[in-house]
């Protein structure tokens, strides 16, 4: 029998980082204007750290919106709470899946999944991954990857003037380093490759957590949208690493499509 989106969602329980319950992904947000489900990859991936950045930078505004949000991502609760502690994310609001299987229910792609003779699962992964990294079954990525080091005039800044950036194994970086590369107001050449680098840093030095089953490393996400009627208003499937927003310069864009043009205007120059 058929099951639209939000069926295959709402009849999934998995555990929830706060407590440590199997409860619903919509526990708590049954009667929110929005529903925005987050489907991530490997809670140590790039693209699960750099989407719940910028949900992180946008959080006022999606709650003043009326929007609820819950992330699903693969891995353990031990994998939830690193990831909670260095993003800020609300743990009420992170549930995950350890071997994906809410991925798969959706028809996530798995990105590439060739089995090597000799390798186990997981070191099959992390060869498929590499070949993922250089552009290889994964749409879009090393554009996306050369955008995190050339700039972006079309996305905002996205450091702080006052903000201090530690990247190992780079110093502290303050945000007022940048404009040296080319400005302020926009995202400054090596901006985006500085939190990435971040990002790895932190997932590098904490690995086991992270990743407790490498076996599932190249699953990429997915993003849905549901209205008060459970309705699918907006939906966005990963190609590829790096491919978690149609719009990569400002991916919380499909969020305030509604607003006039002045106000998103202003909203990406924060």
């Amino acid at each position: 029998m058929y099951q639209n989106t939000y069926e295959i969602i709402s009849q999934n329980q998995r555990q929830r980082i706060s407590d440590g319950a199997i409860a619903s992904i919509f526990d708590g947000c049954e009667t929110a204007q929005r529903q925005l489900i987050l489907l991530l990859p490997q809670l140590g991936d790039f693209d699960s750290l750099e989407y719940i950045w910028w949900i992180q930078r946008e959080i006022d505004r999606i709650k003043a919106e009326g929007i609820a949000v819950r992330a699903i991502g693969i891995g353990n609760r031990q994998s939830g709470e690193y990831f909670c502690k260095f993003t800020g994310f609300d743990q009420n609001w992170l549930f995950v899946d350890p071997t994906g299987e809410l991925h798969r229910q959706l028809h996530l792609y798995s990105g590439l999944t060739t089995k090597f003779p000799l390798l186990s699962s997981g070191q099959s992964a992390w060869v498929n991954l590499m070949l993922m990294c250089a552009g290889l079954g994964s749409q879009g990525t090393l554009a996306e990857v050369f955008r995190g080091y050339r700039g972006d005039h079309n996305a905002p800044q996205l450091i702080g003037d006052e903000e201090v950036i530690k990247a190992a194994p780079l110093p502290s970086l303050k945000g007022s380093f940048f404009k040296w590369a080319g400005g302020s107001g926009f995202q400054r050449p090596f901006e985006l490759a500085t939190l990435r680098l971040r990002n790895m840093a932190e997932v590098l030095g904490n690995w086991n957590a992270y990743v407790p089953d490498a076996s599932f490393m190249t699953q990429r996400g997915g993003t849905f949208m549901f209205d008060a009627q459970h309705e699918l208003t907006y939906e966005h499937r990963d190609l590829g690493i790096l491919g978690f927003a149609a719009n990569p310069s400002y991916p919380l864009s499909f969020l305030f499509a509604d607003l006039p043009a002045t106000q998103n205007n202003q909203l990406l120059k924060r």
